[in-house]
């Protein structure tokens, strides 16, 4: 018997989860460098981490050819500085489409293009562009009989939205909406696509860690944030971002559009005013967001949402201009060797640990300051903390329930009929318990309160009816 059995638990419900509702994870192939490997080099390398997708900022035909019959999914990129000739010259996008992904599909598996990056922030103002070039793209793809294969969309900058928080009140900007997201929302839907979103928790954390717990940045067990707008907490940052994208598009009547977090990642060093710019924060960020894409279901706002999120970049990038963080986003280096650990699978998660915060570690935070895309106060797992079922549907609850008091070992005779905790007879209210039991049991270890993101830390004392809930056996 393991003598960890918090984490024998966490293992079984990363394949309890993974098998029900899980996203999946790609990374980002930036090449800004002098110093990389060659991209034959770089697919095995891909290959060797079981990472079944990739992002690239082109179209270069050494890449796509070295991507061939690799069963690597692949996003390619149109490049700003084209989106005027591709929007003004049918004839050029036409052209583009047949030279960049005719020879290589379908034995490089092109999934999507992604028509320009942030075109918004580009200094070129080229958004005036984008969405003819998006319709130029797409008939180019219906003319080759490739538009049933190869979505388009384009990728986002979170600069996008006017307000982010609270997540219930995300909108876009004024001057965006009817020449920009009207009329690529209604193309997305029209074709099946989904938005492409590049979000960036640190950049927030960073700009304001004096109101931004890093526990919350980092997916680490904190008390969480309600959003006063539509009754959901929030136990991590990047939740909170993609939630106030999914609201805007609501706003705008597009709530059926699905989203890819093409952009997403977190610097292992930075220069001196670069707060949180480590490689123990990247290491946690980067793992913690894997464990909750490929373990857990959607967000708070889309619980059934099976994200998939590329992580920013495969590689430091050494001729990138800006802070030292821009050059330090690699999850390898140009030897191949890693950063940090990261897992990539669900088979990698099984040995996944994150450094936890420190046991104790309390951070006060003044509750009328606000700052990025949500905020939270961040505390280690003392002795006043209960173990609680989050909002994540009775499907879920219910495998958690039927484990916790099964192999997981926690005392759940008080939750059966006539006994004391039995009512509320929820499935909330039992799941609830049972979950305190195991994590008081296992002394609160770190992690012992996640169930596959299906729980999380309160410090008040929960309150289901008359029921009890021990702080410790």
């Amino acid at each position: 018997m393991s003598s960890h059995p918090h984490l024998f638990l966490s293992i079984t419900l990363f394949s309890i989860f993974a098998l029900t509702e899980s996203g999946s994870i790609g990374v980002n192939y930036g090449r800004v460098a002098n110093n990389l490997p060659t991209p034959t080099k770089v697919i095995t390398l891909l290959k060797s981490q079981n990472i079944n997708r990739v992002k690239i900022y082109d179209t270069d035909p050494t890449i796509l050819t070295a991507l061939s019959g690799s069963n690597i999914k692949v996003t390619v990129d149109l490049p700003n500085e084209l989106l005027k000739t591709a929007a003004n010259k049918k004839s050029f996008a036409t052209n583009w489409v047949q030279t960049n992904i005719l020879p290589f599909y379908p034995h490089t598996l092109i999934e999507s293009i992604a028509v320009g990056n942030e075109v918004f922030v580009d200094p070129n103002n080229s958004t005036g562009f984008l969405i003819p070039a998006i319709k130029n793209i797409h008939k180019a793809l219906v003319k080759f009989n490739l538009h049933s294969d190869i979505k388009i969309s384009s990728p986002i900058a979170l600069s996008a939205l006017q307000n982010s928080y609270p997540s219930s009140s995300g909108s876009f900007r004024p001057e965006l909406i009817d020449p920009v997201f009207k009329p690529l929302l209604q193309f997305l839907r029209q074709t099946g696509s989904y938005l492409m979103v590049n979000a960036y928790p640190f950049f927030a954390y960073e700009s304001n860690a004096d109101v931004i717990s890093l526990d919350y940045a980092l997916f680490r067990e904190n008390p969480g944030v309600v959003d006063g707008g539509n009754g959901f907490r929030y136990f991590n940052l990047f939740d909170a971002q993609i939630d106030a994208v999914f609201a805007a598009m609501t706003a705008l009547g597009f709530e059926d559009i699905p989203l890819v977090v093409t952009e997403t990642g977190w610097p292992s060093k930075g220069d001196g005013n670069e707060i949180g710019a480590t490689a123990e924060n990247a290491a946690a960020y980067n793992g913690n967001l894997v464990k909750r894409i490929l373990t857990g279901a959607g967000t708070p706002l889309r619980p059934t949402a099976k994200l998939t999120v590329f992580l920013f970049a495969l590689f430091n990038e050494n001729l990138k201009n800006g802070p030292g963080s821009e050059r330090n986003y690699g999850l390898f280096y140009p030897n191949q060797e890693k950063v940090y650990n990261v897992p990539f699978t669900v088979n990698d998660l099984k040995e996944y640990r994150d450094k936890e915060s420190d046991p104790g570690r309390v951070k006060v935070l003044d509750p009328k300051k606000r700052g990025g895309s949500g905020y939270g106060s961040g505390f280690g797992s003392g002795s006043g903390t209960w173990c609680v079922a989050s909002d994540v549907g009775k499907e879920r609850l219910q495998m958690g329930l039927d484990y916790a008091c099964g192999e997981g070992g926690a005392d759940c005779r008080p939750i059966q009929p006539g006994a004391t905790c039995y009512d509320p007879n929820t499935v909330e209210a039992h799941t609830s318990y049972a979950f305190n039991s195991y994590y008081q049991k296992t002394g609160r270890a770190g992690g012992a309160c996640y169930f596959g993101g299906a729980a999380h830390v309160v410090t008040q004392p929960p309150k289901f009816g008359k029921c009890e809930f021990p702080t410790g056996y």
